[in-house]
Order: structure tokens, then sequence, then C-alpha cells
């Protein structure tokens, strides 16, 4: 069985030959660790990083440095802290709505070209063919604009210009979901953090009114192709997960101990597949290699099944200790094939 068809069948509960798990390095790794130490590490993990060949591994290379500051084609400037990792927001350029009428959004840049000769080359090896918009692709793009406070006062208001606003996002990422549709995914993501450590970023009453109907709008053309729906959100997002799941999602990725994993498997197990966000605040980063294991295990056996709807995920970043990766890795390779 291919990874892409492993994939596929976890998250519509077909049976998969395995749990599909992947790790990532998020980029300031490469910054703070040794290489041939994150190297070794890959080449030692075949299943969590297939076909890997540290021969040709060509290393990141990253444009700014710390305390840099970049301005995108939003016009949302940004200050760098590690390279390699996105910054902090310095300057909002609708921060003042009298900048409106002289702003100009840009349009999407996808090469349909481009785009059809990644999927196809992932097909032939066996891989997904991912499509997705970019995170924080609507409500977090609104708050980087305008400014957290001003966004969620522009909901309090219902103020018109919040929707004029958000018709210009939800156009661009109308565009966007079109072309890789067009190039033939077989599933396509929605990434948009909606939690903060405990609770949502917004109300459940302002996600309904504002944001979920775009949601489901940019989500309907992919249902319609028959691909996967899948749903990113880091935090604390229980107070929201109804709602996201009725906008179509299929798949959810969310984080296990921030949103507990008795409540995950009281609230989505069977109904709707769990990409889980290994944790990344507390045991794997301060924890015992067995306690990393045992975390693993506890959370295979609570939310996997023989038939599926389980897959895992983790992105590191600096601070976990070296060993405490590898245990990690070991976990996930270990228990990736404990239904098979």
């Amino acid at each position: 069985m291919t990874r892409r068809e492993n994939f596929l069948r976890a998250a519509r509960f077909e049976y998969p030959e395995a749990i599909p798990m992947i790790f990532v390095y998020n980029g300031s790794c490469w910054q703070l660790y040794p290489h041939e130490a994150l190297i070794e590490l890959m080449a030692d993990h075949p299943y969590l990083f297939p076909n890997f060949d540290p021969a040709t591994f060509i290393l990141p290379v990253f444009d700014t440095k710390h305390g840099d500051l970049t301005t995108d084609e939003w016009g949302i400037t940004w200050e760098t802290g590690y390279p390699g990792m996105i910054g902090g927001i310095k300057k909002h350029p609708l921060a003042d709505w009298a900048a409106f009428d002289a702003w100009t959004p840009p349009s999407p840049d996808v090469n349909a070209e481009n785009e059809g000769k990644r999927l196809a080359d992932a097909y032939s090896a066996g891989e997904l063919r991912v499509g997705g918009l970019d995170h924080g692709h609507t409500f977090l793009r609104y708050t980087y604009l305008r400014g957290y406070e001003n966004a969620i006062f522009d909901m309090a208001d219902d103020d018109p210009r919040m929707h004029r606003l958000l018709g210009i996002l939800e156009d661009y990422n109308r565009q966007i979901v079109a072309c890789h549709l067009a190039s033939g995914v077989d599933w396509m993501s929605y990434p948009e953090d909606l939690g903060m450590q405990v609770g949502p970023m917004l109300s459940p009453e302002y996600l309904r009114k504002y944001i979920k109907s775009i949601y489901t709008r940019l989500m309907d053309p992919a249902k319609e192709a028959g691909c996967v729906i899948h749903m990113h959100s880091d935090g604390d997002i229980r107070d929201l997960v109804d709602d996201l799941v009725v906008s179509g999602v299929q798949v959810v990725n969310l984080q296990d101990l921030v949103n507990g994993l008795d409540w995950i498997k009281a609230n989505l197990w069977g109904n709707v597949a769990i990409d889980l966000d290994i944790d990344r605040q507390s045991v794997v980063t301060f924890g015992t290699p067995a306690e990393i294991d045992a975390l693993i295990r506890h959370e295979v056996e609570l939310l996997g099944s023989k038939q599926g709807g389980l897959t895992m995920i983790y992105g590191m970043y600096p601070g976990v200790p070296l060993e405490n990766a590898r245990a990690l890795m070991d976990a996930m390779e270990r228990y990736a094939g404990y239904y098979a």
C-alpha cells in the first residue's frame, strides 16, 4: 500500500495498513541543533522520512536574521525572531480604517503548471496529492491586517467594513482552492489557528456569525470534487469543534494535551478522523524517553482502531533534547503498526 493510499484509508475509516505518522522539523531547528544530528535522526527513521537520502539532502537556507523586518504581499510587517520560524507582527496595515480605500490586496500567485507537476510527481512517488490554503487564511489574516483587538471589536460592532474585508479574503482564497482542485488534489487543507492556551480566540457566536459560512463556501468545491477536507487549528478549540465539523471537515488536526485526550475521545472519536498534534509543551520537551513512549502508546490505544480514523503529527521546535526527539521518533514508528 502506498503512503497515499494509507493516508486516504485512515481518513476515511477504510482500514489503513498502519497509522500515518509525520514528523517535521521547524526551520529554526536547523539554526540551533547540529546538522549532523538532525540528519542522522532522519536517516534512522525511514517510516517517518521515506526515501530520505543524506547524500542529496539540501540544508534549508534562510534569508532573514534575528530582528529583521520584512513586509509581505498583504502589507503586513513582520519581525524575525529565530530564522526559520514565523516572527511577530510589528505593523498592521489596516489598523486604521482610514488606510482601507488606498490599500490593494495581492492577487493569488499559484502557477497552475508548476502545481500540476508537483502533484504528478507526488502521485508517481506514491505520496498524497495535497493542496491547501495558507496558514491563517481567513480569521487570522484578518487579525494580521487589523490587529486582534480591532478584529474582535469589528465583530462586536458588526462593522460593514469588516464584511467587505472578509469578502476580499474569501475571494482570494476561493481562487487558490479552484487552482488546487483543477490540478487534481486528493486532500485539501484549511489551516487556521483558532484556539489559545485556554479557550478559543473568538467566541462560538462570532465564528458562526462571521467565519463559518466562509469556511463552508471554501470547502464545498473540494467536497464536491471528492477531496478529503482537513482542518488544522492549534490551541484549545473545544468550544468550536462542533461548528468546524458541521462545516464539512472530515479530518481535524488538533493538539492532544491542550484539548485533553479524554475529551477528544468522548467528542470526536469515530465521528471524524483525528489528526493528533503531539504535545510540544510538556512530556516531549521535559519528560523522559520512557514517558514519551508511554504517551504515544496511550494515544494510539485510546484514539486508534483497526478501521482507521487516526493520524499523528509532531512539529519539533528548539528546546527539545535530541534524545527526546529520538525517543519520539522511535515511538511513532513502533506504534504506527499497532493495529496491523
